[in-house]
């Protein structure tokens, strides 16, 4: 069944990483789309073709932070529509430990900068996460939500 204009309806489908260190999380400062502010995120982006779930999100997080990542859990799936685009999001979550930074190398286009920020200080941000995406995957890693990787499965 078609969703309309013939065209069946696909969510954007993104990852996003959960990096723990010291008591910080590894959060991207990104210029919001559309000539709106810096927003606070995790290192997210969208999954690309032929792209499996956890490769995406490694990708993402060294693109957008020159860290670079080893996942060590999948936090869950979330579905979310943006109120001011009504765009769907189907976002996979990931837990990951740092392996190494690279710091000479440029940052995804759009990315102000990567910080290091305790879980207080990203909620008192608040106001300026990217979506209620980024508090919710949070809460949910830190109140220790997770499943093994191996309940994503790419099948060749």
């Amino acid at each position: 069944m078609s969703y309309r204009e013939g065209r069946f309806w696909q969510p954007d489908v993104t990852v996003a990483t959960v990096v723990v260190r010291d008591g910080r999380l590894l959060c991207v400062e990104e210029h919001a789309g559309n000539g709106g502010g810096l927003v606070i995120n995790q290192p997210a982006g969208h999954l690309e073709p032929d792209e499996s779930l956890p490769d995406a999100a490694l990708r993402e997080t060294l693109e957008e932070t020159g860290w670079d990542v080893r996942l060590t859990a999948f936090i869950g799936a979330y579905q979310w529509k943006a109120p001011e685009t009504s765009r769907h999001y189907l976002r996979f979550a990931f837990l990951a430990d740092v392996i190494g930074h690279h710091p000479e190398r440029p940052l995804d286009t759009g990315i102000e900068r990567a910080l290091w920020m305790t879980p207080a200080e990203l909620l008192d941000a608040r106001e300026r996460h990217r979506s209620p995406l980024v508090w919710q995957v949070v809460a949910d890693a830190l109140a220790g939500r997770r499943q093994p990787l191996s309940v994503l499965q790419q099948v060749p």
